[in-house]
């Protein structure tokens, strides 16, 4: 077989793989997704939700980073919002973008 024929097979296997992980991860919540890395001890203190989310929001940004750190869309909300208050880990699927409609009647949506 040439370089290029097995260049493309390569690529549309490699293509198809990625499509069939991404349509797997994408039936998962947040929270399930999460704690395949650790237990719900990766997102809460002993596994137990705290009474009022500081704690997981902290977990949120030790590994995705702060607010002020992200795009446009999450900047804004820095000091007023949690994660949790758009991405609703236990409801929301791996992948979903959330729309902003919650708060925001202009049609905006988060990118």
């Amino acid at each position: 077989m040439s370089n290029k024929l097995l260049s493309t097979l390569f690529a549309a296997g490699f293509a198809v793989m990625m499509m069939s992980s991404a349509s797997f991860a994408a039936d998962e919540t947040l929270a399930e997704f999460h704690v395949e890395m650790g237990g719900c001890e990766n997102c809460h203190a002993d596994g137990e939700p705290s009474s009022d989310g500081v704690y997981e929001f902290e977990q949120c940004q030790s590994c995705h980073g702060s607010l002020a750190e992200m795009d446009d869309n999450h900047k804004p909300h820095d000091g007023m919002l949690m994660c949790a208050d758009c991405h609703a880990p236990h409801d929301a699927k791996v992948g979903e973008v959330p729309t902003c409609d919650t708060c925001h009647d202009d049609g905006r949506t988060a990118k």
